[in-house]
């Protein structure tokens, strides 16, 4: 694995989200200085927070897996996720209603979740289940040691064994025909293959290998921070604090002073930071401008779909709502040929509503719920351009209400007290390319060692982070991405503090024990 060449005792990160605070994390368990700048006033990035009228909105990601990865990070610094964080595991991970008025519990316990399909599908499907987690669990046993947790330099670095391993599993060929190997209902076969507009494409045409999305919330769980979402990124930065981090909020980095191929400092509006080498978590294209460099491509990106996310802080809950609901549309194929070939907007979509105070009732008023409503929709690039989003959005907003009173949610609009309404154009103001939170699509040519790497042909000491880099989009992803960029500062097999336990890194902080 190539590393940086020349010093690296002090490394600026530009950007304190989940990808820049798992960095500095690493970093600082290498012995390296740390400085983190960052334009917003607190940390998180994609996982930042809204406070309206009492409600504490998440307006990134909603849905947390693979704990474990991030106890990574603070285990780097001798810290512990659970001194830091309670995290509290959901059962059911998922509540899926289907267009025909049935539903499905999805739990990532095996006998609890085959008993599920087996009320909804029959004994044959059940078994088909237990076979599909059982290829899911080696699929990701393959993919995680060789593919995702992994630096690449060349794509010939995925000659390997598991690189057979993969192909005996399937995973060169498409995720639907892989699921349906196993299930043969189209309900089930839906909540185990919808993982794939994550990647950016639909499931007829995702590599089969995607299914490790599936793995992660079926099979491993998936957990919600006590606090919300942003308590993530919020403990993450407490304990590279603690570590000797330099935190700078509010710092928005202008432009990069450069000597020769070598990044000497990170310019503010405010400051000059001189560094020896620098991490960049911030949107692909931004960086790219920074450095002055953009690689060699012989096709330019392809972004994944966007989303609309209405956050609305509402008066009543719905008994039928879980954790998390997908409430899944009556069309299918067609929802996902409109999201990535026509860029029109799915006439039957199929929603993610998050109901956080059903884990956690601080987030609202007393009495008060908050639902988080997420609608897939097409980029930019391909669907409406982001100015007519400031026409479109609000009747899309009512569109979207309407469609889910119809769908059992009644006197939803009426219970609305606070909301939030992103758009593709929120999303591009924010410099997000093509409008879309979900950066460039995972197809086969944006994979692995073909997705754009972490280090930029042209700067010696610089290296990227985030989604739009290795290994891709989602929070394991991102939090390993950090791990993987401070890899390329200090080596594979850099000192790391020893663990501290979770009552020492309490009281390190001050608190009692």
């Amino acid at each position: 694995m190539r590393t940086l060449p020349g010093p690296t005792g002090h490394v600026a990160v530009v950007g304190a989200g989940l990808a820049g605070l798992s960095a500095a994390l690493h970093l600082l368990g290498a012995g390296r200085r740390v400085t983190v700048l960052e334009r917003e006033p607190l940390p998180g990035g994609r996982a930042g927070l809204l406070a309206r009228g009492g409600y504490l909105m998440d307006t990134g990601p909603t849905v947390l897996t693979m704990p474990h990865l991030v106890g990574e990070a603070f285990s780097a610094v001798g810290d512990s996720l659970e001194g830091r964080l309670e995290l509290v595991p959901l059962h059911p991970a998922y509540r899926a209603r289907f267009a025909d008025g049935s539903s499905l519990d999805v739990h990532s316990e095996a006998g609890p979740m085959a008993a599920e399909v087996e009320r909804l599908a029959g004994p044959r499907e059940a078994a088909g289940y237990l076979r599909l987690r059982a290829w899911l669990t080696r699929l990701h046993a393959v993919q995680m040691r060789s593919f995702i947790d992994a630096n690449f330099d060349s794509p010939w670095q995925l000659l390997g064994p598991d690189l057979a391993r993969l192909a005996a599993l399937g995973g060169f060929g498409r995720l639907d025909a892989a699921i349906g190997r196993f299930l043969r209902d189209p309900r089930l076969r839906r909540v185990f293959s919808f993982q794939a507009l994550y990647a950016g494409l639909p499931p007829a045409r995702a590599l089969a290998a995607y299914a490790v999305i599936a793995y992660m919330d079926t099979v491993a769980g998936v957990w919600f921070p006590r606090g919300g979402m942003h308590a993530l990124p919020r403990a993450l930065a407490a304990a590279a604090e603690a570590a000797g981090a330099d935190l700078r909020y509010g710092h928005a980095v202008t432009r990069l002073e450069r000597r020769g191929g070598r990044i000497t400092a990170v310019h503010t509006e405010a400051e000059r930071v001189p560094c020896d080498a620098v991490v960049l978590t911030c949107e692909l294209a931004t960086a790219y401008r920074l450095l002055g460099r953009r690689p060699r491509r012989p096709l330019p990106l392809r972004h994944a779909p966007s989303a609309v996310v209405l956050h609305a802080g509402c008066d009543r809950t719905w008994p039928q709502l879980g954790h998390h609901t997908l409430w899944f549309g009556a069309s299918w194929e067609s929802a996902f040929r409109r999201l990535t070939r026509t860029g029109e907007l799915p006439a039957d979509p199929s929603l993610l509503v998050t109901r956080p105070t059903a884990t956690d009732p601080a987030l609202a008023p007393p009495g008060r719920h908050l639902l988080y409503l997420l609608a897939p929709c097409p980029n930019t690039a391909l669907g409406p351009a982001a100015h007519r989003w400031r026409e479109l959005g609000p009747r899309y907003r009512d569109a979207l209400l309407a469609e889910l009173e119809r769908r059992g949610l009644c006197g939803l609009a009426s219970a609305v007290e606070e909301e939030c309404l992103v758009t593709p154009a929120d999303w591009a103001a924010r410099g997000h390319a093509a409008g879309t939170p979900f950066s460039a699509a995972h197809t086969a040519a944006q994979t692995g060692p073909f997705r754009p790497r972490n280090l930029v042909r042209g700067t010696e000491n610089a290296v990227l982070a985030g989604c739009g880099t290795t290994p891709g989009v989602g929070v394991p992803t991102a939090v390993l991405s950090g791990k993987l960029a401070a890899a390329r500062v200090t080596g594979p097999r850099a000192r790391r503090r020893a663990p501290r336990s979770a009552p020492a890194a309490r009281r390190a902080e001050g608190a009692p024990a």
